[in-house]
């Protein structure tokens, strides 16, 4: 399709639509995005930099999510490493051919199929991604709506977004979020972070056994469809932080000040993270979360490192990149 022009992001807490999006844009009503289609693969940390870019376009309120699941219990634990096309095709040859056997439980498992819900993104429902319908709703209102976006993350996602920019280009502007690691022409924009091309620099060559270079993506310097970030995209914006900050307010508001939060991660609900990055006057984070440490520099707050000393390769450059243009502290020197 023609190429659109990304905005600026809205004004420090407003949430209000882009002008480009809003309407004009210099392309005519064809041009003008409105709503986005967003596609997650079950994980908050990928799921969270799709809605983080719709609020930044300002598309809060106009966007869909639909997620990739894959068949789980029995073998199915073991084929995670396949394409998901073939593990769904390969789960359903195995459950039609054995259900009526005694493997049927070595099959199928005791788990279900994930059930599909928003409830850790903070959506009341997530629909299962399905090509056909997202390319044809696209179609049918792309004269009255204009063009979809389509905003992807995770390697689960890169053949349902990259089949719905081949089946309706024209109609849709994709966006990957993450270095798909190969044919990035598959895509109108790829946004990823720097460090991901961490073995194409010279620290990175010196690094890297020469052994291991051929294996390691991407291979070629980023082409112009491709945006570097510094860390990683997430929906921590100062009007998702205001809500944080009444929703944690009774728990967080009568704790000492100044605030120290120390970010270890971890299963705790309901999860008090975004309250966390309200309230907090500095954080402690461990070095092998880009994404929590992302959310926490992006406050303004001082961000302190817990173990960057011991990340290698491309993570080792993410911390020295983050700390050399000021957005979290040296290491601490801690004992755990």
């Amino acid at each position: 399709m023609r190429p659109i022009r990304l905005p600026e992001p809205p004004g420090d807490g407003m949430m209000e639509t882009p002008e480009i999006f809003a309407g004009g844009g210099g392309g005519g009503g064809a041009t003008v995005v409105r709503r986005a289609v967003l596609i997650g693969n079950g994980s908050p940390g990928a799921e969270n930099q799709c809605l983080g870019l719709a609020r930044a376009l300002g598309l809060a309120d106009n966007l869909t999510l639909y997620r990739v699941t894959r068949p789980r219990g029995g073998i199915n634990e073991w084929l995670h490493f396949l394409p998901i096309s073939l593990h769904k095709f390969i789960d359903q040859v195995l459950r039609q051919f054995f259900r009526n056997t005694r493997f049927a439980l070595v099959v199928q498992g005791r788990k279900p199929y994930r059930v599909s819900n928003g409830g850790s993104v903070g959506l009341a429902a997530i629909l299962e991604a399905d090509v056909k319908k997202i390319v044809t709703v696209a179609r049918d209102t792309y004269e009255k709506e204009g063009p979809t976006l389509v905003v992807a993350c995770g390697w689960d996602t890169i053949s349902y977004s990259s089949l719905i920019r081949k089946l309706a280009s024209d109609n849709v502007f994709v966006i990957q979020i993450q270095h798909p690691r190969s044919r990035l022409d598959r895509f109108d924009l790829v946004v990823t972070p720097r460090h991901d091309y961490y073995a194409l620099t010279a620290s990175g060559q010196q690094e890297i056994p020469r052994l291991f270079r051929r294996w390691i993506t991407p291979q070629e310097p980023p082409g112009r469809n491709v945006v570097l970030t510094v860390g990683a995209l997430h929906q921590a914006d100062s009007a998702a932080l205001r809500l944080a900050a009444i929703a944690w307010h009774d728990e967080l508001a009568p704790l000492p000040k100044p605030l120290l939060i120390v970010n270890i991660g971890g299963p705790t609900e309901p999860n008090p993270h975004m309250g966390h990055l309200a309230w907090a006057d500095a954080f402690v984070v461990t070095a092998d979360s880009v994404s929590m440490l992302s959310e926490a520099c992006s406050t303004g707050k001082p961000v302190y490192v817990i173990g960057s000393e011991h990340c290698k390769w491309k993570l080792s450059a993410f911390h020295r990149l983050s700390g050399t243009v000021g957005l979290s502290a040296p290491s601490l020197d801690w004992k755990m």
